[in-house]
């Protein structure tokens, strides 16, 4: 009997490596080594430019606050160009600028420029991810985007890694310009990226459309609810990045780890664990035909890994690095949950949706920072971060169970606003 399936897995595979595809993992790639690189280069920065002692920490978290200001205002502005003026301007524009201002980064010499540029680099940073998902997602069939949003997280978050290896090798001027360098380079492939043919025929419309509202996401009971279970599934993975791997070195002293645990190596091993849990939830999301059922699993297997974490007391470095693997691993649902976002409305705010989403994700790290330093003072470390952890997994949870399925969903509609 011939073999029928061939056939049909050759013509996804064509389906899926085309342009946008490759381009979106790549442009998401250098998104999450410039995402990263302050963090990982913040100490060599700051003692470059005269910072010492404290000022390295409090000097450290006024430019990162800069930075998460800038994505959550750049997630908006992006998410509207993206609707009203097509999700390849959104990819360019977000593109050109957070490259122009990593290498800007690489001149400063005083902190106020320093500040000014984080910002601007984080308002470029903002739209990568949402646009490219969004981008992925409207050209590739129903059977075909849950692979094509795969190979985009999959490529996209071993930027982390290339930026603790470039770090640890160049100076942190120079980290900057090659990432700057990396994403100018990404224009020209941008060139060979054709616009989504449901925004083209939207835009075509005799009767126009609003698009790119994002205040009408709140104009409905319905449409709010919707927006906010899809930002709440996300908090894990920030919990488990702003938290348990940022704050690693004091947790693993608190834990009486047998060495020293550093934050780059952290960084490292969660970021690579994430590229193989990107990859094994979009598999597996095509493979048993449904997004919910994976990222509950997956949320249930970070919860595995925080116990893993916290029961992890005396053991060896090497036993700690693996358990933070294991949790990257669990939250590489990542992609998965912004794919969930995007199918969640209309092609009129899919762009606005699916850009703003994982950049509130993002965002939540301010809260969740403020309360684990609030039950850290009163509860100890390990008891803070553990509730802090089971609070947003039950958010999480609670806010996957009101969610439709999108999985196969069609995808060429609009929201009536």
């Amino acid at each position: 009997m011939p073999d029928v399936s061939a056939p049909a897995h050759r013509s996804i595979a064509r389906e899926v490596l085309q342009p946008a595809v490759i381009v979106g993992a790549l442009g998401y790639f250098v998104d999450i080594y410039d995402l990263l690189l302050f963090s990982i280069v913040r100490s060599a920065s700051l003692t470059n430019l005269g910072c010492a002692g404290d000022q390295l920490v409090s000097r450290g978290l006024m430019l990162l606050n800069f930075q998460n200001v800038g994505m959550l205002v750049g997630g908006i502005i992006f998410g509207i160009l993206g609707d009203r003026f097509g999700r390849v301007v959104l990819l360019f524009g977000s593109i050109l600028l957070y490259s122009v201002a990593n290498i800007a980064n690489g001149f400063v010499h005083t902190i106020d420029a320093y500040a000014m540029w984080r910002f601007i680099a984080g308002v470029g940073l903002a739209g990568e991810l949402g646009g490219g998902i969004t981008l992925v997602s409207e050209m590739l069939s129903k059977e075909a985007r849950g692979y094509g949003t795969m190979i985009v997280a999959t490529v996209g978050v071993l930027g982390a890694v290339l930026g603790g290896q470039v770090a640890g090798h160049v100076n942190w001027r120079t980290a900057y310009f090659i990432g700057g360098g990396l994403g100018l380079a990404l224009l020209a492939l941008r060139v060979s990226v054709v616009e989504s043919g449901m925004f083209q025929q939207m835009h075509a419309r005799s009767k126009p459309v609003s698009r790119g509202n994002f205040f009408a996401l709140f104009t409905s009971w319905a449409r709010v609810g919707k927006y906010l279970r899809c930002i709440c599934i996300g908090l894990p993975t920030w919990f488990v990045i702003g938290i348990l791997v940022t704050f690693s070195p004091e947790i693993a002293r608190a834990l009486r780890i047998q060495g020293a645990i550093t934050a780059l190596h952290a960084v490292q091993f969660a970021y690579l664990g994430l590229a193989l849990g990107g990859f094994a939830s979009g598999f597996l999301s095509q493979m048993l035909g449904s997004r919910k059922k994976i990222v509950f699993g997956f949320i249930l297997l970070t919860l595995a890994a925080l116990a893993a974490y916290f029961l992890a007391g005396g053991q060896s470095t090497a036993v700690f690095y693996a358990i933070i693997l294991l949790l990257g691993f669990g939250i590489g649902y990542w992609a998965v949950f912004v794919t969930i976002a995007a199918e969640q409305f209309g092609t009129n705010i899919r762009a606005t949706v699916a850009t703003t989403v994982p950049n509130f994700v993002r965002g939540s790290v301010v809260p969740i920072t403020i309360g684990f330093n609030f039950f850290r003072g009163r509860l100890g470390v390990i008891p803070g971060a553990i509730l802090v952890g089971l609070i947003c997994i039950g958010i999480a949870l609670w806010a996957l169970r009101g969610l439709e399925e999108t999985h196969g969903k069609d995808l060429d509609y609009m929201e009536l606003i």
